[in-house]
């Protein structure tokens, strides 16, 4: 079917996912992007539909097959004109790819623990930006789980999506209350460790290579006295300038890397194959 008009009644209707009750009450959310629908196939991910807009595909080699693949899923596909996709369009530079699909829903029971197991907690966050980013963090140091604690900001929120460049379907992403994640954490013998300004231990003074759950909070308060109390571990991010502290996503991915490394040292991980750069691709920003 191929969507003309910005007033159609599909058109509409992805517009209407923007809003998260509109989003809790149809259960639906958008994923926007080549690399985001494509991420989120890959990982098992199942649209209700596609729309796709031609004219707006930024190389025309990789997207027609990402809309079988679509299609082979069950979804139903939809061509747009320019003018009916820039209406639906989230992001700022629109590449001509839309998934409308089912919520990402996963419980404290369906996380897969491995030995040396790596979580992360975080507590009222409220932008979808800083959400977002800790996800793409926690794809990067192989982190088993995010928990999402007494949420502020809902997950599926298009700059959720945006921002973790499509990990929201890679890295297992679990909504609970603090107290049901605290007795969930203790119950598996996981040390957690929480980041204040008046710890005494740096971040890197501490053994990060067992079960641990690394936890932020909030942009403007940080963490409550609840997760401060059910913490084992309390170190500090130095600040050698004015600033007093860092903004919650890059505290977050600066704590798990740590993590990162004493894995590493200690062969808990290992370090992927080198691939030479041969000037066909970039790193994005």
């Amino acid at each position: 079917m191929e969507l003309t008009s910005p007033a159609n009644p599909k058109v509409k209707y992805v517009v209407k996912l923007r809003n998260c009750a509109f989003r809790e009450e149809t259960g639906e959310m958008i994923v926007e992007g080549f690399r985001e629908c494509r991420r989120a196939l890959d990982n098992g991910y199942c649209p209700h539909a596609i729309f796709h807009c031609p004219d707006l595909y930024l190389k025309h080699e990789n997207e027609p097959q990402l809309v079988t693949d679509c299609a082979a899923r069950g979804a139903e596909v939809f061509a747009c004109s320019k003018p009916a996709f820039l209406k639906m369009a989230y992001k700022d530079r629109p590449d001509g790819l839309l998934m409308v699909g089912p919520h990402v829903s996963r419980r404290l029971s369906d996380i897969e623990m491995p030995p040396h197991a790596l979580v992360i907690v975080t507590e009222s966050i409220e932008k979808p930006g800083n959400l977002g980013t800790i996800l793409r963090s926690a794809d990067a140091a192989h982190a088993c789980a995010v928990i999402v604690c007494d949420r502020t900001t809902d997950i599926h929120n298009p700059n959720v999506v945006r921002a973790s460049t499509g990990t929201l379907f890679s890295v297992p992403v679990v909504e609970a209350s603090s107290e049901e994640a605290i007795a969930w954490l203790k119950e598996r013998g996981f040390k957690i460790l929480a980041a204040t300004p008046h710890a005494e231990k740096l971040h890197f003074e501490v053994d990060l290579t067992g079960n641990v759950a690394l936890a932020v909070g909030a942009e403007q308060y940080g963490l409550t006295a609840k997760w401060m109390d059910a913490a084992d571990l309390r170190v500090r991010i130095p600040m050698l300038g004015l600033a007093d502290s860092l903004n919650v996503s890059a505290a977050t991915t600066i704590l798990v890397y740590e993590a990162v490394r004493q894995r590493l040292a200690a062969g808990i991980e290992q370090v992927p194959a080198f691939i030479p750069w041969h000037g066909e691709g970039h790193h994005d920003h």
